[in-house]
């Protein structure tokens, strides 16, 4: 009996942020599916270790991209469709960078660098690189499976389900709101070309970039009844798991929704203290 199909055999895919955290998580469910795969990565030490994490699971290559660069990132969609053979079926962005350390807070702390650096880090990420891929999907011919090319960019709950005590970053909660608005007007405008917009918005995931919060004791007890389906943070397999059925072929009916991979932040109410 034949093997069953992998859900991205011959699939070509890009992963935007796929070095760490919920990108290197989905690069390998995206490697185990049978995608061929380019991950970009800010060239630290991060890419080295990806690269070992990934070695052997299919067939992948490496570029380095600066989201701090603008010209890094429009000329990174070009450079993985020449990897990848001249298609790129979808294209995953998951990089974003939180400013907390650069001044973002509440809107009267806010400095201007936070904002900034968020929305130069978060939002004209996404522009650069959803531009470059629509681009290159409306010269693609459809598919078998009825598709010219798919994009999922990664939100965040905190963008339209505040939390102002303990996650009170104004620039941040912004930019990903705006990244919602991105994808849906995309959405909107190239479904009758065959090309799908998706939003992945976690909450609290475990990952490098949420150390800081994942270790705070008092984030750690609100969590309890803020994300009531695990008491706790998620898992970068959580959103791995999403990221997958939102790329893969089997969902091509679905475009413009936004998928909250939250354990229930959206619909819990929370209690802060020992509530």
């Amino acid at each position: 009996m034949a093997e069953p199909r992998k859900r991205l055999e011959g699939c070509t895919c890009l992963i935007v942020g796929g070095t760490g955290g919920i990108g290197l998580a989905s690069a390998r469910r995206f490697l185990e599916e049978g995608a061929r795969l380019v991950v970009s990565g800010r060239g630290d030490e991060s890419t080295g270790f990806a690269q070992g994490q990934l070695d052997g699971l299919g067939p992948v290559d490496m570029l380095v991209a600066d989201l701090a660069d603008p010209e890094a990132i429009a000329g990174l969609v070009p450079k993985a469709v020449e990897l990848l053979g001249g298609r790129l079926d979808i294209l995953f962005h998951v990089a974003g960078q939180s400013g907390r350390r650069f001044g973002d807070g509440p809107l009267d702390s806010c400095t201007d660098e936070g904002w900034d650096m968020v929305f130069d880090t978060n939002a004209r990420g996404v522009f650069l690189t959803n531009r470059a891929a629509v681009q290159q999907m409306r010269g693609q011919t459809i598919d078998a499976h009825g598709l010219r090319g798919t994009v999922v960019n990664v939100g965040s709950v905190l963008g339209w389900s505040p939390s102002p005590v303990l996650f009170n970053t104004f620039a941040y909660a912004g930019a990903k709101a705006a990244i919602r608005g991105m994808t849906l007007n995309a959405a909107a405008t190239y479904a009758p070309e065959r090309i799908r917009f998706n939003l992945l918005a976690p909450a609290l995931i475990d990952t490098p970039m949420s150390t800081r919060a994942v270790t705070n004791p008092t984030i750690l007890n609100y969590l309890k009844t803020k994300q009531p389906m695990t008491g706790g943070p998620g898992h970068v397999l959580d959103c791995a798991a999403a990221a997958l059925y939102l790329c893969e072929p089997a969902s091509r009916f679905i475009t413009g929704t936004v998928l909250n991979v939250d354990g229930g932040w959206c619909i819990a109410e929370g209690q802060h203290g020992n509530g």
